[in-house]
């Protein structure tokens, strides 16, 4: 496409014209090439001559030498630069040197897994073994017979962590062969291995090498990542050993534009934006009036469903047939109709796609012209990940990033930089955590007696503390110097690793042949999704929420031609329940510690198509949900409260406004999303108000952590984001705006709307700056302060290390609600999909 002159036509129409606040120019780059220090085999060079590849770039050549040399390695590449050669290629020469070698590939997703293996295949066609290497994916999607045949004689095993985690590990007496042979493990994308997901995969993979052992294998581990901060770092916390970096990035690349576009404000104060689904919505109608083919990336489920069904309207005014050629792809679709959606945008079938990040990785959906990104990703990674599926050839290809009225967009509209010179975020694991680390104990216990020599620290050093906890529980049995599994339960199908809530909503919808699934939600999601009389939305369809049946775990629905859409409202509080460390930060008190957060869906709002008008709200009464977590909070000097009423303000406005803001600050600085944090001011626990930011986790899994380090940096960039918003009193851009009527927040925050000039002065004062002076001052406040309270503090150290009692109590009590007894069933989330060992 021409992408200048299409951003030029937008710039030169009224209706556009002030949107585009920043373009960047990425400039084609030409290959670099190198040779291997040993040239290829012969078979090898051929087969990538076939497959129209006659040299390799620089971090190929680069890879296949470490490989050569037993070297572990991560590869930190551009998208679509060839890191699959990186490890197909070392992989392939051992099985010319090595016929019966074997070798594992993780994938985070299936889809992905699949798409690898395609792969896979033509490079053994080319190579003349075809049919000689049994290669497969293993899966919740792959038949029994299938498996067997893999399992029994397969060498090249294409799988994801959760079916490796509970269809592989817990049944490696069946795998003997393959372990024993096992060269080669692949981990590809490890950046998404992040948070608690990639902690589980962590203790996943801790696991898996202890079964290595147990047959004599020491394989290889070769990474692969997109380009983040601490690549090296994440994948020796994955794979417990060093590991050598390959970043000199040798790939082409053809020229790409990249546009920051700000919806403009729609009211006199600069406080609304207009809808950038709204924005979208025009940008991808005009780019598949264009037959440029568009991907559209949004941040939730919900919003591809309304995005797609906004674009096939406004399509479906002009050409029928252009409407029908835009898809929506997302997870919770089942797997036939995903297949489908990737290979109608792989043939070009498909003009237009509207995904979740479901479709960031590096499937191979073909060479798609434009991209356009609606809100921030969450991670600079994500970002040019998803930017990456634009321009995957030599041509010029467009990407677009529509900004949402949030902290975190606006900022990013206002520092270009941060995506184009700025390192990207660090990946946080914390595999240790106990949380994480109880049920693979579980796990490992039942795959293998845990020696003396391992319970020392197979999982940290609250290993001992695990074993002994379980021994207790019954879970297991101390025999001579082992500890031996001791319940008849199936210890991998009660632990999942991708969510933080393991219970799972079905969703069946009513039809002339009666009740049909047609998707699934975790019970958070349910909550806020998919609540009695909610709108949900799958493939463009509206869908009336009869009822949310709590006990038996499904969302009874009917379909329905509605003009409106539901979004749901909730509150939340906080318990202090130990403090861990205290410190002085400047004049403030700041600590970190375990806590307890209620959550609480307690309304939803009713929001017309189209115009976006609210329509009204309906209470809801759902359970209260508890997470336990830990948390960072800020105790301001009283001289800085006081300062703030002598100006006629209200502290816990300025307080609840910079809580706002640091919720969404934090995700900058750790590889997280601002849904992963929360964010309350309370009193009631200090005696004084404070400001809390907790990890959306159990256990907590590092980001309010990384905050407590980083609260100099973390402060000053909220002082940065509020001071250059250009609003008035504060919106949603930075501190936040008014609630609407009938919305309530937590018993500690309720009706207390968030004050800029409060949140600037109190940045100010807290930070050392001189003075903010805000335009008008108002009559000083006089309230009553609570006095201060003694913040708990925890146990002494002994020369073992317990666990903190908190967190025993919390892991003791889940482990006494796991089933005591099962059947024999060997089943896991295979990522999308059931799976039987």
């Amino acid at each position: 496409m021409d992408v200048r002159r299409f951003l030029n036509h937008l710039a030169s129409e009224r209706h556009w014209r002030d949107q585009i606040v920043h373009v960047e120019e990425l400039p084609a780059r030409t290959a670099q090439f190198a040779s291997p220090t040993q040239p290829l085999a012969e078979p090898i060079r051929g087969a990538l001559g076939k497959l129209g590849i006659h040299e390799l770039y620089t971090h190929q050549a680069r890879a296949v030498d470490l490989a050569r040399a037993g070297t572990d390695i991560v590869v930190v590449t551009g998208t679509a630069s060839g890191k699959t050669l990186c490890y197909n290629l070392p992989v392939f020469e051992r099985l010319l040197a090595e016929p019966e070698a074997c070798a594992l590939y993780l994938f985070p997703t299936k889809a992905l897994a699949q798409d690898q293996l395609r792969g896979a295949v033509r490079m053994l066609s080319a190579l003349g073994r075809e049919g000689q290497v049994a290669a497969g994916t293993y899966d919740g999607d792959t038949p029994a017979d299938t498996r067997r045949k893999l399992r029994d004689g397969g060498q090249l095993i294409f799988t994801n962590p959760d079916m490796l985690h509970a269809g592989i590990l817990p049944n490696h007496s069946r795998w003997a062969r393959f372990f024993e042979r096992l060269r080669y493990v692949v981990i590809d994308e490890i950046h998404t291995y992040r948070g608690v997901f990639g902690s589980h995969v962590a203790d996943v993979l801790r696991r898996l090498d202890r079964i290595c052992r147990h047959y004599d294998a020491r394989p290889q581990y070769l990474c692969s990542s997109a380009t983040i901060a601490n690549p090296v770092e994440l994948a020796e916390g994955l794979a417990r050993r060093s590991v050598q970096l390959v970043d000199n990035d040798g790939a082409p690349r053809g020229p790409k534009c990249f546009a920051l576009w700000n919806p403009p404000f729609i009211d006199e104060d600069q406080v609304e934006r207009r809808s950038p689904l709204s924005e979208a919505q025009h940008l991808m109608t005009r780019l598949v009036d264009d037959t440029v083919q568009t991907i559209s990336f949004v941040r939730t489920r919900a919003m591809a469903e309304l995005l797609y069904r906004f674009v096939h309207e406004e399509l479906s005014h002009r050409s029928a047939s252009r409407a029908r050629r835009v898809r929506a792809y997302r997870g919770g679709y089942l797997p036939e109709e995903r297949r489908e959606i990737e290979r109608q945008l792989f043939s070009g079938e498909l003009l237009g796609v509207v995904s979740t990040n479901a479709l960031e990785l590096g499937i191979d959906i073909g060479s798609l012209e434009a991209c356009l990104l609606v809100g921030y990703p969450g991670t600079v990674a994500s970002t040019w990940q998803q930017a990456g599926r634009a321009g995957r050839g030599s041509e010029p290809a467009l990407v677009v990033l529509v900004a949402q009225n949030t902290p975190v967009d606006q900022y990013l509209m206002h520092h270009a930089d941060y995506f184009f010179g700025r390192s990207p975020e660090h990946a946080i694991i914390d595999p240790d955590n106990p949380h994480i680390a109880i049920g693979h104990l579980r796990c490992a216990a039942h795959e293998l007696p845990i020696s003396a020599t391992e319970a020392a620290n197979l999982f940290g050093e609250y290993t001992p503390a695990m074993l002994d906890l379980l021994t207790e529980e019954r879970h297991l049995k101390r025999i001579g110097s082992a500890w031996h599994y001791a319940q008849s339960t199936y210890p991998a199908g009660q632990l999942a690793l991708r969510n933080i809530d393991e219970t799972t909503y079905t969703i069946s919808a009513e039809t002339d042949e009666g009740p049909r699934t047609i998707g699934t939600l975790d019970e958070i999601s349910a909550f806020t999704q998919a609540h009695t009389h909610a709108i949900y939305l799958h493939d463009g369809e509206t869908y009336f929420v009869d009822r949310l049946d709590t006990d038996r775990k499904v969302v009874h629905v009917r379909r329905e031609g509605l003009d409106y859409f539901t979004t749901a409202m909730s509150e939340s509080d906080i318990r202090l329940d130990a403090a861990e460390r205290e410190d002085r930060w400047r004049a403030s008190t700041i600590g970190f510690g375990d806590v307890t957060v209620s959550l609480t869906v307690t309304m939803f709002k009713k929001i017309k198509f189209g115009s976006r008008d609210s329509i009204g709200y309906e209470n809801l009464d759902l359970p209260t949900r508890l997470l336990e977590t830990v948390a960072l909070w800020i105790v301001p000097p009283a001289s800085s409260l006081e300062l703030c009423r002598q100006w006629g303000r209200l502290p816990s406005a300025g307080l609840k406004g910079i809580v706002n803001v640091l919720v969404e600050v934090v995700s900058l600085f750790v590889m997280g999303d601002p849904n992963d944090i929360g964010g309350v001011v309370n009193s009631s626990n200090l005696g004084r108000p404070a400001m809390f930011i907790y990890d959306r986790y159990p256990g907590g899994i590092g980001f309010a952590q990384k905050a407590y380090e980083w609260v100099e940096q973390i402060m000053t960039a909220a002082l940065d984001l509020i001071s250059e918003c250009p609003c008035r009193d504060g919106c949603p851009s930075c501190v936040g705006a008014a609630l609407p009527l009938g919305a309530k927040e937590g018993p500690h925050d309720r009706e207390i709307v968030p004050d800029k000039d409060a949140a600037l002065i109190l940045l100010h004062d807290l930070l050392g700056r001189e003075p903010y002076r805000p335009r008008e001052r108002k009559p000083p406040i006089v309230e009553d302060a609570p006095s201060p309270a003694a913040v708990p503090t925890p146990p002494p150290e002994t020369p073992i290390k317990p666990l903190p009692p908190t967190v025993e109590e919390r892991i003791r009590r889940r482990v006494r609600q796991l089933p005591g007894r099962s059947t024999r069933g060997e089943s896991a989330s295979g990522a999308g999909g059931s799976a039987k060992g």
